[in-house]
């Protein structure tokens, strides 16, 4: 059975010396903000992490992140699941149900909005971007004592946050259901420390809010990333050259009060707020936000 009842989510993770996204038109530079210096991350990127989380654990899922054509990618989901219709095929698997699809192929075409929806991610403070130039492991000619160089991009420090909601009108045409949602939850923090390669390696997963209302209340407190603030670790206002020189989560206190007076103007609307918690951040308001009835708190 579809979900019913309405959810908003904050996701919280820390880069150090990576790039958290590139940007393949502008020499894989990390994308960001030109006016703030925040780092920002794709919607596609958070969803990738999520599925590649999926495909290590064996589900179902439609877009694998291999190169193949839709066709190829078709034929082998009717091995998999032994059935032939797109909609029957795309219904088992996680993704879609979640995500979304636009399908054509053959005689059949559909289009589903996918329930769940994320926000661009931003880094909470502006970063610094820095360019490095190295040597590759061979040379280019065999007679040649001079090797090829190699430029890449790294952010030394960033907090990122997301903002995601998850609509309970569309899980009615893609069946998401509420075990679907644990499944997205549990892969977006295991998946995120699971991006060990070259470009991707120290993502560390800090803090997530589920916030899920009651059946067919169809409010929002909406943009929970905005209603976060990064303080120093005395507690006072960072400038942003100080947000540059920024290079563990330890130099920092997330500000939490904001969400929490949201959740309490909501409080009759919300059926349970679930959290996960690293130990290492620093939450001012978090022994408040721990007595709100609703509220399950699980440090990771």
């Amino acid at each position: 059975m579809a979900f019913s009842g309405r959810r908003e989510f904050l996701f919280l993770y820390c880069v150090v010396d990576a790039n958290p996204n590139g940007d393949p038109l502008n020499q894989n530079h990390p994308r960001y903000d030109e006016d703030t210096q925040q780092a920002l991350v794709s919607d596609v990127r958070i969803k990738r992490t999520i599925r590649d989380q999926w495909v290590r654990e064996g589900k179902t899922v439609f877009v694998d992140g291999e190169s193949k054509t839709l066709k190829s990618r078709f034929d082998e989901l009717k091995t998999i699941t032994g059935k032939k219709g797109g909609k029957e095929i795309l219904g088992d698997c996680i993704d879609t149900r979640l995500f979304g699809v636009t399908f054509a192929l053959g005689n059949e075409a559909f289009s589903w909005t996918g329930p769940v929806q994320f926000k661009w991610g931003r880094s909470l403070h502006a970063a610094t971007f820095e360019f490095i130039q190295g040597t590759a492991a061979f040379a280019t000619r065999d007679d040649s004592q001079q090797r090829s160089f190699r430029n890449e991009y790294k952010v030394p420090f960033a907090l990122i946050g997301v903002y995601g909601i998850a609509n309970q009108y569309a899980a009615k045409f893609t069946g998401a259901t509420d075990k679907d949602l644990e499944e997205m939850r549990e892969a977006l923090w295991k998946g995120t420390g699971n991006l060990i390669t070259r470009s991707k390696n120290e993502h560390k997963a800090r803090l997530y809010i589920e916030i899920e209302y009651q059946p067919e209340f169809d409010g929002k407190i909406g943009a929970l990333d905005e209603k976060i603030k990064l303080l120093s670790k005395q507690g006072g206002e960072l400038s942003q050259d100080e947000q540059k020189a920024l290079r563990r989560i330890e130099q920092v206190q997330i500000d939490i009060n904001q969400i929490i007076a949201a959740i309490k103007e909501k409080q009759g609307y919300i059926e349970r707020v679930t959290v996960y918690s690293d130990s290492e951040i620093n939450l001012k308001g978090k022994d408040q936000f721990k007595e709100l009835g609703t509220v399950a708190w699980e440090t990771r």
